[in-house]
């Protein structure tokens, strides 16, 4: 597997000289000229403090590069689109992190008042900072980040419908993407493990259980308002502990049969943001109502300065509390973000989340700036305050961590 990825990122990165150099249009080759090329390849380091809980899992760093070029044509001034999007990321600590996706091979055509997608794509809905949970169609890849915002590419046949009513998107996603998982050797992982080789359905066709959706969103005014509807397997597998071949212990994630409602509302007015998210979910093991709500409020311009700042705060629920499908049941976010408008574009953002019924609290700081024209340097770090044993956070006590990323845009 590794030999593959590492043949992967060699082809794909010869692309890269003729795509980043500084040849003028004329000179390019003609295919080059009828494409859009985008994209970045990365360095990422992360450190950890404390020793690891499993003494199976990465000391104290783990080095990775990933490489997410884009690839992009139109014809009939945009009608007709095609956009390729491939993910590749080696890590050097952890196996099971070394993966290739499709994050997108979607082709776009555009009529009057409809358009049309097939292929595989991503799609976001929600409006919180700390919680998305509305957002439903793609899987989460969690080998890429704890935080749970990487998507993997979900294959898909999407009609969207622009109407003075509103705006309509039709979706069947004819295959199940299973969620990643850090493997024995990775931190940032479940104690015990999951085990994703014995990944199991609830329906007996497993990945080629047809999904559907449907979502409205529109605005009135001050309001953005979005309803949705779903039906399928449940991004969020449920876990069965059992013993591995090796005798150690492990999880199995199993994927039941869903279906939610659900609803998104943003109020704009000046420099306030008012939110919410919530849905309702019922399948097997799945009952349950759970929302995130709050606002962030910005300041502009402070002290006559470019600096913006922004308040946020935020509550999120679920009606399982402690056996809900994630560890934010009962929890409140408070943080800030910060926009310095400069010519690197600057940002922080930093938060944490605070447990109401057990103590449980953790801490995250996200900084990016642009170095020059082509590069960017991320610094993102947590740090787990304190956690309950009965709390899912527990597993990743001691999985305080500080990561570097370089990434070299073409």
């Amino acid at each position: 597997m590794q030999v593959t990825l590492r043949q992967i990122i060699l082809n794909i990165s010869l692309l890269i000289p003729v795509i980043a150099s500084g040849q003028e249009a004329d000179e390019k080759p003609k295919w080059y000229k009828e494409w859009d090329f985008s994209g970045y390849v990365e360095t990422e380091l992360r450190l950890f403090p404390d020793s690891p809980s499993d003494p199976r899992q990465t000391e104290d760093a783990n080095l990775s590069f990933a490489l997410e070029p884009e690839f992009y044509r139109e014809w009939n001034n945009g009608d007709l689109a095609l956009t390729i999007e491939p993910f590749v990321r080696y890590d050097l600590g952890d196996e099971d992190r070394t993966h290739v996706d499709l994050r997108e091979f979607v082709l776009r055509r555009t009529f009057d008042t409809w358009s049309l997608k097939f292929g595989v794509s991503k799609v976001f809905w929600g409006v919180t900072e700390s919680l998305h949970l509305v957002d439903t169609i793609n899987q989460i890849d969690q080998v890429e980040n704890v935080d749970m915002e990487d998507r993997l590419g979900q294959p898909m046949l999407n009609a969207t419908w622009l109407s003075d009513f509103g705006t309509f998107d039709f979706f069947l996603l004819p295959y199940f993407r299973e969620r990643t998982f850090p493997g024995i050797g990775g931190r940032l992982r479940s104690l015990p493990y999951v085990d994703t080789d014995t990944a199991a359905y609830e329906s007996s066709l497993k990945q080629w259980h047809p999904d559907g959706a449907i979502r409205w969103a529109h605005m009135f005014g001050d309001v953005d308002i979005a309803l949705h509807y779903f039906r399928g397997t449940s991004r969020d597998p449920v876990f069965r502990p059992f013993i591995d071949a090796s005798g150690q212990a492990a999880l199995q994630p199993i994927y039941n049969q869903m279906h939610q409602g659900g609803m998104e509302l943003q109020w704009t007015r000046d420099g306030w943001l008012l939110k919410f998210e919530g849905l309702h979910r019922d399948g097997r093991a799945q009952h349950f109502q759970a929302f995130s709500t709050g606002f962030e409020y910005t300041f502009y311009g402070i002290a006559g300065s470019s600096i913006d700042a922004g308040l946020i705060g935020e509550y999120l629920y679920n009606s399982k509390g402690n056996n809900a499908p994630t560890p934010f049941n009962n929890d409140v976010f408070v943080g800030t973000r910060l926009t310095l408008n400069d010519e690197q574009d600057t940002s922080l953002i930093a938060g944490g989340i605070f447990d109401h019924e057990n103590g449980s609290a953790s801490a995250r700081i996200e900084f990016e700036r642009r170095i020059g024209s082509n590069y960017t340097l991320a610094i993102e770090g947590q740090k787990i305050i304190e956690t309950d044993p009965t709390d899912p956070l527990h597993a990743f006590r001691n999985d305080s961590f500080i990561q570097v990323a370089f990434r070299r845009y073409f």
